[in-house]
């Protein structure tokens, strides 16, 4: 019985650094958080075991993952949009976010606002437009950080509900 009883608490150990690092990479964009926060809960299982966690549950929490990475993208390119950005700008601060993604941390904060700008000097648009579009952008995807939070949030609170 205290053999068991440590594994869970290194399970539990582990999973607890994962969170952390996973909340933080959401604060401070060096990591995707949220798929951070599931590989911690799929070692716990590893480790502990799958007994209180199901294929369910790991299915609906990468899910959850999916959706904080979609959050991500969808205010990104809807900033732009709010900002008077033409569908063009939209689906540059996406494509700019994603390469902004290989160049952590600025990278998430600057690729949106240039692949929306870019995009809509490509397009022809005025220079004072495209830097609202970007602006935009920048905007959308610090304005996603308290949904992705309140997610990331769900996903460790049911992770505690459910492994104890």
């Amino acid at each position: 019985m205290r053999r068991w009883v440590a594994i869970e608490i290194l399970a539990l150990i582990v999973a607890i650094i994962f969170f952390l690092v996973g909340l933080a990479g959401t604060l401070i964009p060096v990591m995707p958080g949220a798929p951070v926060i599931w590989f911690g809960m799929l070692l716990y299982g590893l480790i502990a075991g799958f007994d209180n966690l199901g294929v369910y549950f790991y299915v609906v929490q990468a899910l959850l993952a999916l959706t904080v990475m979609g959050v991500d993208y969808l205010f990104t390119a809807l900033g732009s949009r709010y900002f008077g950005g033409s569908k063009a700008a939209f689906w540059g601060a996406a494509l700019g976010l994603l390469i902004g993604l290989l160049f952590f941390p600025l990278g998430l904060f600057i690729g949106p606002f240039l692949g929306a700008m870019l995009a809509e000097l490509f397009i022809k648009s005025k220079a004072r437009q495209a830097i609202r579009s970007g602006f935009g952008a920048a905007l959308g995807f610090l304005g996603a950080l308290p949904i992705k939070l309140g997610i990331e949030v769900i996903m460790i609170t049911w992770f505690v509900l459910r492994a104890f």
